[in-house]
């Protein structure tokens, strides 16, 4: 073997210590098609690094704590931590089929997260960053708990109406807290609820107003996003409540029995966790060296645009009220939209990463996220006859079609032995060249402008190959020579692709790597040629895509689906997109009320006393005698949830629309039925009819949240 350089070598940058994050996944559902845009955009940017000689480490947890995880638990008849492990150990099964590398997966329900989680709610508390405030709360002295609204009725403290819930009157359409209630009892054991005080304690975000105002101007995330969390900052920001009462899946709060952090306090200590747990078996990394102050290390956060105030106000406020550094970055992406449309279960295209896997290459994915990922905080479309042709005429009929148009000659005349002599320097030094271009669109998160770039060297080989006509030489006597140079620079030039392609392909280019009979392929081997060299047999790399495949796969997400909304689901298969509680800081706004009747025109003030929430549909089911009436359960928040009849059974099955968020009417006076009474309007946009739509999951709709 002789690896020869064709061109200078490019300077080598100095080794970073870098420190990668994504997002925790929430334990209470499957991997599917959305979740799998960031991990695969994250190991991409991982493995370039690592590539580039770089001392680079990623890593990830699951998201295990919080109501909706012992919820997701207790329907299934098992423990959460039963819950969590048995998650843990299916969602890195399936990172590992798609080639995602982690260094460590963990989970946020591991003992390096209490220890961490603790000692940075002591020191914010030491520091005069935590403060109390003592709520009076519903309690119930059979079952011993806590009561959240819905679980308390009695009689309305302003008309006296009989069975009114704890916050709203169905009758006038009062609002108030559960403890005004007359002659209140609890719908979990019909015992009178007494009054009980309860702690809570709040981080004091407001102390970092001007530390935030700079830090989100800093560099370390984009403008566009900055923008976004002006409005915040610009508006006050708002104790954040961090504490639950028991019973709660948590920590408990050092000193405070009987008290959780909430999931939204330990789960971004998780990165922390999950890399001192890799730092605690591994020789020579120093968890200290990369958290410390002003620490020479990089830590970079990917992320969805859906928890950017969590990632960029409240986490660097928490590191930096303790002492900790900051994140060099934080990365924001989209969410990802399926032939057009918002993931889906009633069309079918709400995707898990099993279902894929059961039909189709997993790097057809890889290469089309990359293919159409920016550092823009975009949507990502997952178009499948946009997949097919992509993958079938990039990968396999241009650049794999590289390797087999030369290797059959080289193994057939030249005993799959590469020439000494490169027979197209020009294009060679071309493609040398390339690296930096190529490789400064990788460092910006610029992974579809790359894959062009790759495209475009690919095609202009192509057309070489086709202008030398290799298969014309191999027919004509005394040209043996020139046809060995030709295949010999047609495969170099093939290797220099898979080079620039490794980020995105890892399983394929191993299979490259043993085809060229090389131990790797890393980012500094593209200043060099292979000269007088000895390759492998080549094998096929990589099959085209198949319709039938596609379609087999959408139409096993359409039975999966069906199977989920009919039957008890499995451990993994509960939730369409996992949610955890809350997401909005806490606010002093109270409920407004609707006093007068809507008329045909209306003043602003008329306006704003609507009160407009997002709601989750948790339940919709037909209703008896009703052709046009669904009746839905709709989760408002804060454990809140009201029945609803609405007209639009021509647009939505009921299973349909179980998962999906709507805005709703909060404060509309509940109306009685002769199917029963209805608490609120739910509203949705459209001509009518089945041309009616409402928000899918992962539009970022959080339950409770006010439109304003």
């Amino acid at each position: 073997m002789s690896e020869q350089s064709a061109a200078p070598h490019s300077a080598q940058p100095v080794q970073r210590k870098i420190l990668v994050t994504g997002a925790l996944p929430y334990a209470n559902g499957p991997l599917h098609m959305g979740h799998l845009v960031e991990y695969i955009q994250t190991d991409i940017w991982s493995r370039f690094q690592k590539m580039r000689g770089h001392q680079c480490t990623f890593v990830c947890a699951d998201d295990a704590h919080g109501t909706a995880i012992s919820l997701h638990a207790e329907k299934l008849g098992i423990t959460p931590e039963e819950s969590v492990a048995r998650i843990n150990k299916e969602r890195i099964a399936d990172f590992s089929s798609f080639h995602v590398a982690f260094d460590n997966y963990h989970s946020t329900h591991s003992e390096e997260n209490r220890e961490l989680s603790s000692a940075v709610y002591l020191a914010l508390k030491e520091n005069g960053h935590i403060a109390s405030r003592t709520i009076t709360q519903a309690f119930d002295p059979e079952k011993k708990m806590f009561l959240a609204d819905r679980y308390i009725k009695g009689e309305c403290p302003k008309c006296g109406a009989k069975d009114q819930y704890g916050d709203n009157c169905e009758v006038c359409s009062a609002t108030y807290s559960p403890t005004d209630l007359k002659n209140p009892y609890s719908t979990m054991s019909g015992a009178t609820p007494i009054d009980k005080e309860s702690e809570h304690f709040f981080f004091k975000l407001s102390h970092f107003d001007a530390f935030l105002k700079e830090w989100t101007r800093s560099g370390t995330i984009k403008e566009e996003i900055a923008n976004k969390l002006a409005e915040w900052l610009d508006s006050g920001l708002q104790d954040w409540d961090i504490s639950r009462d028991a019973p709660y899946f948590g920590f408990e709060i050092p000193g405070e029995s009987g008290k959780y952090f909430y999931v939204w306090l330990d789960a971004p200590i998780g990165y922390m966790a999950a890399f001192k747990n890799l730092c605690d078996r591994t020789e020579g990394l120093d968890f200290d060296e990369y958290w410390k102050k002003d620490s020479p290390c990089e830590v970079h956060h990917f992320i969805g645009k859906d928890i950017v105030n969590f990632h960029c106000l409240f986490w660097p406020a928490m590191l930096h009220g303790t002492g900790y550094r900051t994140p060099t970055t934080v990365s924001v992406h989209g969410y990802l939209t399926v032939n057009g449309e918002k993931m889906s279960k009633s069309r079918g295209t709400f995707i898990t990463a099993r279902t894929f896997l059961d039909h189709l290459d997993p790097e057809y994915l890889r290469y089309y996220y990359a293919a159409k990922l920016s550092s823009r905080v975009d949507d990502l479309d997952l178009n499948t006859a946009d997949l097919i042709q992509r993958v079938n005429s990039d990968l396999v009929g241009k650049v794999v079609n590289i390797a087999s148009r030369n290797a059959g000659f080289i193994a057939k005349r030249f005993d799959n032995q590469l020439s000494g002599t490169d027979c197209a320097p020009e294009l060679s030094k071309a493609f040398m060249e390339a690296s930096g271009t190529i490789a400064q669109c990788y460092e910006e998160r610029e992974f579809g402008k790359a894959m062009r770039e790759i495209m475009a060297l690919a095609d202009k080989a192509n057309a070489w190959i086709d202008e030398v006509k290799p298969w014309t030489v191999a027919k004509e006597e005394g040209k043996d020579q020139e046809l060995h140079d030709i295949c010999s620079t047609g495969i170099n030039l093939f290797r220099l692709l898979m080079i620039y392609l490794k980020p995105v392909l890892p399983a394929m280019t191993e299979k490259v790597a043993d085809f060229l009979n090389v131990e790797s392929l890393n980012w500094a081997d593209s200043q060099h040629l292979l000269f007088n060299h000895g390759i492998n047999k080549f094998k096929p790399l990589m099959t085209r895509v198949e319709q039938a495949k596609v379609d087999a796969m959408m139409d096993d997400a359409k039975k999966l689906l069906e199977s989920m909304n009919t039957n008890a689901a499995p451990a993994t298969c509960q939730q369409e997109v996992p949610v955890k509680e809350d997401h909005a800081i806490v606010s002093d706004v109270k409920k407004s009320t609707l006093e007068e009747p809507i008329a045909d025109t209306i003043e602003f003030g008329d306006f704003a006393r609507v009160d407009l929430r997002i709601a989750k549909i948790v339940n919709a089911e037909h209703v008896e005698g009703a052709d046009k009436l669904l009746r839905l359960t709709l989760d408002v928040g804060e454990e809140n949830t009201r029945n609803v009849f609405s007209g639009i059974k021509a647009a939505y099955s009921p299973e349909a629309l179980i998962g999906k968020h709507t805005v709703m009417v909060a404060n509309l006076a509940p109306r009685k039925m002769k199917f029963g009474m209805s608490e609120g309007m739910v509203l949705a946009a459209g001509p009518g009819g089945a041309d009616l739509w409402i928000l899918e999951p992962h539009e970022g709709a959080i339950p409770g949240m006010r439109v304003i």
